[in-house]
């Protein structure tokens, strides 16, 4: 089989693809008329320490991906953030939308109060993982459970750096694999010590 030629991987597959996307978002907005939806913002930072947000639509139907923003700019502040988050609620129209959803930061706060009292109906509501992860930061801070998260870390790195205990690990769990820890997530530190604690039982 022969693959696609750059010219028709950039003009008529793109377009192919732009269509499709296009007919997708009329159905979630159809959606979105008939029953509402959540605006969601997911921010985050890439490698160049850039303030991102990526802008969603969740509805019955699913989530949909509407754009990605650079924030670096605007995101300091709750005026800003509340100004580029209203652009997108006027794009998808404040009568569709029941909330937003962003972090729990207090810029983000700001910004939701801001977006409650212009649009009465709206609700802000701040991102459940993002504050269970905020918990779960504070409770590890706890110097007796810090020991025993930094200990769980360095078994899961020490089995995952050796292919020989990695394949021991798969046959006494059942093929069962750890999850990775991530610094910046303390769910996933957290439910690799539970999953620890089972693989032991």
């Amino acid at each position: 089989m022969k693959p696609p030629s750059y010219h028709e991987v950039r003009v008529p597959l793109l377009k192919e693809e732009v269509e499709d996307a296009k007919q997708l978002m009329k159905a979630h907005e159809a959606e979105w008329v008939a029953h509402g939806c959540s605006l969601m913002c997911d921010g985050w930072e890439d490698r160049k320490h850039r303030t991102l947000i990526n802008f969603l639509v969740n509805t019955s139907r699913g989530s949909f991906f509407l754009e990605s923003v650079d924030a670096s700019a605007v995101a300091k502040t709750g005026d800003m953030l509340f100004d580029v988050i209203s652009r997108f609620v006027e794009r998808i129209g404040p009568k569709n939308i029941v909330q937003v959803v962003t972090d729990s930061a207090s810029n983000h706060k700001a910004a939701g109060r801001m977006l409650m009292i212009r649009y009465k109906h709206l609700f802000w509501t701040p991102c459940v993982a993002h504050c269970i992860d905020l918990m779960l930061e504070d409770i590890f801070g706890i110097e007796r459970l810090n020991k025993c998260i930094k200990k769980a870390m360095m078994l899961n790195s020490f089995i995952y750096t050796k292919s020989g205990m990695v394949n021991m690990l798969r046959e006494f769990t059942g093929r069962r694999e750890f999850l990775r820890p991530s610094k910046t997530r303390f769910a996933t530190t957290f439910f690799d010590i539970v999953q620890d604690q089972h693989s032991e039982g």
